[in-house]
């Protein structure tokens, strides 16, 4: 019912930037909350930044300052775009957005969608 394609990820050395995308599509009613995700190898997935449907948006403390969640409504798209990277950075980054469908249009109903991950390693 609802896709997510992520793309932007790839390899960069500390200090550079990169930018990630999630478009969403299918049969999407409205989308309400936006936010990315990150894993490292050995450790439990976490949360970067979020953004809510009016535009208000929070961060982890380890990326203030230098990570910056946007979105595109029209396209239902949220970017995270991601300066002064450091080695610790790195893990498989994931969007998730909180949504309703067509067929069930109400916000109680909406459901949580997943992209399927990006890749990002920072390394000399």
């Amino acid at each position: 019912q609802v896709q997510l394609v992520e793309s932007g990820g790839g390899l960069v050395q500390p200090g550079g930037s990169l930018r990630l995308s999630c478009a969403a599509s299918g049969s999407i009613f409205s989308v309400y909350a936006m936010a990315w995700y990150r894993q490292a190898p050995g450790k439990q997935r976490e949360l970067v930044a979020t953004i809510t449907s009016g535009g208000p948006t929070n961060y982890a403390d380890s990326v203030k300052g230098r990570f910056t969640i946007s979105r595109d409504n029209a396209k239902n798209t949220v970017y995270l775009q991601m300066n002064s990277l450091k080695p610790e950075d790195t893990a498989v980054y994931y969007c998730n957005i909180k949504a309703s469908t067509t067929s069930r249009p109400l916000y109680s109903y909406a459901g949580d969608y997943w992209g399927q991950g990006t890749q990002v390693t920072v390394s000399s």
